[in-house]
């Protein structure tokens, strides 16, 4: 009984699928699929406050490099953790250097800074905003002024990232 019912059900299903009159054909055309790729840059809105999101993953890459804000705006920068792998072997902080900072240095006193989330005590004047470290699966938010007009750098200060999770922190 149930390999006739199987069988009857699946020959339906066949014929349903060869069907190819136009009559129950949608005339419209189908609708556009939206994309799920991360842009390469993310503009603040007008206004206020500014709101970034900013994700990492556990091959060490940031989804934006370039942000762009206005001076004076407050931001909100939310940075999420994607990967699996825990804070002690992967894990990503938002570092944004004052202008002049030479990143290269900045992150060389970071690794020394272990028990700081990899944030140079000593170096406090060299920040204008950092996130706390985070591991997979975790996220962190922060919020500050954005600084004068001029182009600031900005990494992830955990050792050995800053060369491929950097970017570029654009107040307008």
């Amino acid at each position: 009984m149930k390999k006739t019912l199987v069988m009857f059900a699946s020959a339906a299903f066949f014929f349903a699928a060869c069907n190819n009159s136009q009559e129950n054909q949608p005339t419209q055309e189908p609708a556009a699929t939206e994309t799920t790729e991360t842009p390469a840059t993310t503009e603040a809105p007008a206004g206020d406050v500014a709101t970034i999101t900013i994700n990492g993953n556990d091959a060490m890459q940031f989804d934006i490099h370039e942000i762009k804000v206005k001076e004076g705006q407050t931001v909100k920068l939310t940075l999420h953790h994607i990967g699996k792998a825990p804070k002690v072997a992967m894990g990503h902080n938002f570092v944004l250097l004052a202008a002049g900072v030479d990143m290269a240095e900045f992150a060389k006193a970071a690794i020394d800074a272990k028990d700081n989330d990899y944030i140079p005590k000593n170096l406090g004047k060299d920040i204008i905003a950092h996130t706390k470290l985070i591991g997979g699966g975790e996220s962190t938010e922060i919020e500050f002024k954005a600084p004068a007009k001029g182009t600031y750098d900005y990494l992830c200060s955990f050792p050995g990232h800053s060369g491929l999770m950097k970017g570029k922190f654009i107040v307008e």
